[in-house]
């Protein structure tokens, strides 16, 4: 679903991303990981449009992407969370739902005024979508809650269920175990996986919690120092002493070549 070749991503004479080539398989949850600092969100941020890269292409479904705006790439159904999580704190949890789908009736005031019954009717739409995605997610009980008074664990499900508002294909997850307690990891776990078996969604996570990784994530792709260091099953990768060094912070000696 996802190509990239010979991504590169410098900020003056910063190669924050070096050289990276991979694919993100349709149908696939993969994990990114690397220490602090190996060009992860860099290269999420790429991805996504929020930085065009330096040199190099990216593909989505075999239709080049590189430089498309986050919108454009909305469009084509490519979305991202974010670590620290981007809710309307003013707004209940199903107006933030709400809010997602673009080009509503309800923004046109010429729609507003003439075509009431229009609006009103896609309005209850949406609102029915919003409401089975707060079921599904299981936060009935937070639905007329202001976003701003979620936890954190509860902010990052409502990004999560902010994805499924749209015909996401592939959804790229910026750390969404950070800050998250143990009970609510486990059901962002559970929906992960349930939205990508049940309702196809392909997923790329970057995560630091390698057991939250080694649950949900095949393949697992490590970078570091703005480099692919290892790619392979959660078991091949904690056995890797590239990736061992790199963790460790003793440096790495002998480097294998960047995967093309």
């Amino acid at each position: 679903m996802i190509r990239i070749e010979n991504l590169h991503m410098q900020f003056g004479g910063i190669h924050a991303v070096e050289n990276v080539s991979l694919s993100i398989e349709k149908g696939s949850i993969t994990g990114l990981i690397g220490p602090n600092g190996a060009g992860k969100t860099t290269l999420f941020n790429c991805i996504a449009g929020a930085y065009t890269p330096t040199s190099g292409k990216i593909y989505l479904d075999d239709e080049e992407i590189t430089g498309l705006k986050p919108h454009e790439l909305f469009a084509r159904g490519l979305l991202r969370t974010f670590q620290i999580a981007q809710e309307f704190s003013t707004l209940t949890v199903r107006e933030n739902l709400m809010m997602v789908p673009g080009d509503q009736c309800g923004e046109s005031l010429i729609d507003t005024w003439l075509r009431p019954a229009k609006v009103r009717e896609e309005e209850e739409r949406i609102r029915a979508k919003a409401d089975s995605v707060i079921e599904f997610l299981e936060i009935t009980h937070v639905a007329d809650e202001l976003a701003g008074n979620l936890s954190g664990g509860q902010k990052k499900l409502l990004e999560l269920g902010r994805t499924m508002m749209v015909d996401a294909k592939i959804v790229f997850l910026d750390e969404v175990g950070a800050g998250v307690n143990r009970t609510l990891l486990n059901t962002l776990g559970d929906a992960i996986q349930r939205l990508n078996k049940e309702h196809g969604y392909t997923f790329c996570m970057i995560e630091h919690d390698m057991d939250f990784v080694g649950r949900l994530c095949d393949p697992v792709i490590v970078m570091a120092e703005g480099e692919l260091l290892a790619e392979g099953t959660i078991e091949d990768i904690k056995s890797n002493e590239h990736v061992i060094e790199a963790y460790l912070g003793t440096g790495l000696k002998n480097k294998p070549e960047p995967k093309s």
